[in-house]
C-alpha cells in the first residue's frame, strides 16, 4: 500500500514541477523516490516518511541553489533597466521641493527627481541615474563629467 502512496507523491510533485516551472516541487518527487526505495527496502512507514522530510530539505536547500544558478532562465534587463548607472543631462532644473525636472538620456527625456531631498541640480549639470521608479529617473551628480554650458 505504501508503494501506491509514494509513487502517487511522486506523480502529483512531477506534474505540479510541470505546470509550474519554477523548480520548487520537484525536490519533494526526489523524496518521494527515495521513500519508495526505503518502502522497498522493508523499512517502516516512520523511516519512510522521516527519509522523505530529510531528503527532501537536503535536496531543496542544497542542489536549488545550484539548479537555479544554471537551469533558471537568466532574466534580461528591459531598455529602462539598463539605464541606471548612465550618464543624464538636466533639461529642467530639478527641484524635489518645487517637484520640477527633467532629464534627457538616450534622446528620451525623463522626469527628473534628486536622490537626496535637499539637493538640486541646474540645466545643463550631467548626472548618473542612480534609481528608476515609473517615468521618474532618481539623479545624483556625476563626479566623472563637467557641467554643460548654456
Amino acid at each position: 500500500m505504501e508503494y501506491i502512496i509514494w509513487i502517487v507523491l511522486t506523480i502529483i510533485f512531477a506534474v505540479a514541477e510541470i505546470i509550474t516551472v519554477g523548480l520548487t516541487s520537484i525536490w519533494f518527487a526526489g523524496g518521494a523516490i527515495l521513500a519508495l526505495i526505503a518502502a522497498a527496502l522493508g523499512l517502516n512507514v516512520f523511516w519512510q516518511v522521516a527519509v522523505f522530510v530529510v531528503s527532501s530539505v537536503i535536496f531543496l536547500c542544497f542542489t536549488r541553489p545550484w539548479a537555479m544558478k544554471y537551469f533558471k532562465p537568466r532574466l534580461t534587463k528591459t531598455n529602462y533597466e539598463d539605464k541606471i548607472g548612465k550618464n543624464a543631462c538636466i533639461t529642467q532644473d530639478v527641484d524635489n521641493i518645487r517637484n520640477t525636472g527633467a532629464a534627457v538620456i538616450d534622446g528620451l527625456e525623463w522626469r527628473a527627481r534628486a536622490s537626496e531631498d535637499g539637493v538640486t541640480y541646474e540645466t545643463g549639470t550631467i548626472v548618473t541615474v542612480e534609481d528608476i521608479r515609473g517615468v521618474t529617473l532618481y539623479v545624483k551628480e556625476s563626479a566623472k563629467m563637467p557641467r554643460l554650458e548654456k
